[in-house]
């Protein structure tokens, strides 16, 4: 006899406590390519390293000791999620952080991540 799953319901009947809950569904849609993004530790590093202060690419690889052509996939991959901007001066590209939202996502994992360590 299989042993019982003690986390779920012994039987399949609604309470009636998900009423209304369908519709909300829809206000986080597109949120989980957000956390995709963020589930990459090097994209995390850069947009950390971005909440000080604006970088150029190079200086981006420097620092993660990676090559241009990584950093510039994460890169792109945070700019097409408007995570970040840049602005060319010369030959230099550097990079921001398109708004502060991100940062505030970034310290409340951290604030979380060190109650449970």
């Amino acid at each position: 006899m299989p042993e019982a799953n003690h986390d779920l319901c012994d039987t399949f009947c609604p309470s009636g406590g998900a009423e209304g809950l369908r519709e909300k569904v829809v206000e986080v849609a597109g949120l989980s390519e957000i956390f995709k993004v963020l589930g990459d530790e090097t994209r995390t590093k850069i947009l950390y390293l971005l909440s000080f202060r604006e970088l150029c690419v190079c200086d981006i690889a420097t620092i993660l000791d990676m090559s241009l052509p990584a950093i510039s996939h994460h890169l792109r991959l945070l700019k097409a999620l408007r995570l970040v901007k840049y602005r060319r001066d010369g030959k230099m590209v550097y990079y921001s952080l398109d708004d502060e939202h991100i940062v505030h996502l970034i310290r409340e994992a951290q604030e979380h991540f060190a109650e449970y360590r």
